[in-house]
């Protein structure tokens, strides 16, 4: 297996924590709950993105690219950390938004143009020929554009997550822990590709459950069948002998609420209730939504009494700023 020999730059402060959450566990009443924290990764106040980002910046500049285009949701945490990371390596970074430029840039939006991104705001549906022809405008300039996935999410962005399962496998055997389950929001796809991938090579032996944010289960191709894509091109960057299908990748799509981004009593409950009890803060619009499936699926008692679940952080705290107003709303 290759992959200490690929490309890889370092931008996270790794490993990240591995702790309880005992308080929150204990009024829940549920199983006993950890928390790996990727929202500590460090750039530019954090994020799982930052793992992904090793390697893709890594490769960009191998290929001699001096700038880095890539997309997503107006308060994308992915967009921030990779305007982030070109700034430590002395890139450009183009960031196309899907969505409307706010009057008062806040959150995430604010630390892009802080880290000095240029932002093309666009509709959702246009992102990705939106980056296309910058990429165009750049290369008439004599410019050497590298374009990054939404999400980061591709076979060699997935190698963070491949990377953090042996890490996370390190630290569960250093303490001597069992994990029965890893909860996590998942989106793109590429953080629960390369969690797949990693536990295969690492030997993790739990059950891998992403919390949908956005994906849905009737859509076609389905979700899972982009997973297994992902992480079939993610082993094959490596040399790993193993094969995926759709049947190797869990997805609860319950929690959707009204859409992406949309802010409901869940979101807004489980923020409250992981800070207040924990000193925790979550995001709005991912570990927010992922932690209020887990909290409920506790309360149904989907998991026993008896196992060990553990939470995968994977950051968006910027994010709270630009929601203040829903997040206060009164609930009904």
């Amino acid at each position: 297996m290759k992959l200490k020999s690929l490309p890889r730059i370092e931008l996270a402060q790794l490993p990240t924590p591995l702790q309880e959450l005992p308080r929150l566990g204990q009024l829940l009443g549920g199983p006993k709950l950890l928390v790996k924290r990727d929202d500590q990764t460090g750039l530019a106040l954090g994020g799982n993105k930052t793992r992904k980002l090793e390697f893709l910046i890594a490769d960009a500049l191998k290929k001699g690219a001096d700038t880095v285009i890539t997309t997503g949701a107006p308060q994308s945490n992915h967009c921030r950390q990779t305007a982030a990371a070109a700034a430590q390596v002395g890139m450009g970074c183009e960031l196309v938004l899907g969505g409307n430029e706010p009057e008062v840039p806040n959150g995430n939006v604010l630390l892009d143009l802080f880290c000095g991104a240029n932002l093309h705001w666009t509709t959702r549906e246009r992102r990705n020929a939106k980056m296309d022809e910058v990429a165009r405008q750049l290369l008439s300039l004599k410019h050497n554009p590298y374009i990054i996935p939404v999400g980061g999410s591709n076979g060699l962005g997935a190698l963070g997550y491949v990377q953090a399962m042996i890490e996370l496998n390190d630290q569960l055997s250093k303490g001597r822990i069992k994990v029965d389950t890893i909860v996590f929001a998942t989106s793109s796809g590429g953080t629960q590709a390369g969690m797949v991938v990693g536990a295969r090579i690492s030997g993790f032996e739990g059950k891998i459950l992403g919390i949908s944010i956005d994906q849905r289960s009737s859509q076609e191709p389905s979700y899972q069948s982009e997973l297994a894509a992902i992480a079939n091109e993610a082993a094959k960057l490596i040399d790993s002998r193993y094969e995926f299908t759709e049947d190797d990748f869990t997805v609860n799509y319950d929690y959707l609420g009204l859409g992406y981004g949309v802010v409901g009593n869940l979101e807004r409950e489980s923020i409250r209730l992981t800070a207040c009890t924990e000193g925790l803060l979550l995001d709005p619009v991912y570990s927010g939504r992922a932690m209020g499936g887990l909290i409920d699926l506790i309360k149904k008692g989907f998991f026993s009494l008896k196992d060990t679940v553990l939470y995968w952080h994977t950051g968006g705290a910027p994010a709270l700023f630009a929601y203040a107003r829903e997040l206060t709303q009164i609930r009904h």
